[in-house]
């Protein structure tokens, strides 16, 4: 019989609720940063934040998943990386890396709301409190979709597309 695979996770808090990310995608946890607002971005969208070089797309976890925040703090930003691109999510705490065995996470049944129910893939159950386990790759997919569309163009072309 083999052993179980096990999924090493950073875990944190939004609201009043634990989540985790698998933590060999988590390039960084920072504290605070100044956002530069981005016009028509999607709801979850928070800013853009230039980190050593890069340009750091904000998201906020709470707007997807349906999540109330307990109150508004100092921001932390958890930084992951997907497919070379960095994304930073607005959390209220990082907690744990912890080790999950996958024979113990229960699959998500009925999604909240359709964006929550994309990134949601599993639960986990802790000592201490529930482990909700995000699709980080989801989660963004998730934004792109939901992405308002650009209203048409008016006026003269001048030739150009």
């Amino acid at each position: 019989m083999s052993e179980p695979t096990i999924q090493r996770c950073c875990t944190f808090r939004v609201g009043e609720a634990c989540f985790a990310l698998p933590a060999d995608g988590v390039v960084e946890v920072l504290r605070g940063g100044s956002l530069a607002r981005v016009p028509r971005a999607p709801e979850g969208v928070l800013g853009l934040l230039h980190l050593r070089g890069r340009i750091v797309p904000i998201i906020d976890p709470a707007a997807q998943l349906g999540i109330s925040r307990v109150a508004e703090q100092r921001a932390t930003h958890l930084v992951i990386e997907l497919q070379d691109d960095w994304y930073g999510l607005v959390i209220d705490e990082m907690l744990d890396v912890v080790e999950i065995p996958a024979d113990r996470v229960e699959q998500a049944t009925a999604p909240a709301t359709e964006a929550s129910g994309d990134a949601l893939i599993g639960v986990f159950a802790a000592q201490d409190r529930l482990v909700h386990l995000l699709d980080p790759h989801r989660m963004i997919h998730s934004l792109t979709r939901l992405r308002p569309q650009a209203p048409e163009r008016q006026g003269v072309s001048h030739g150009r597309p």
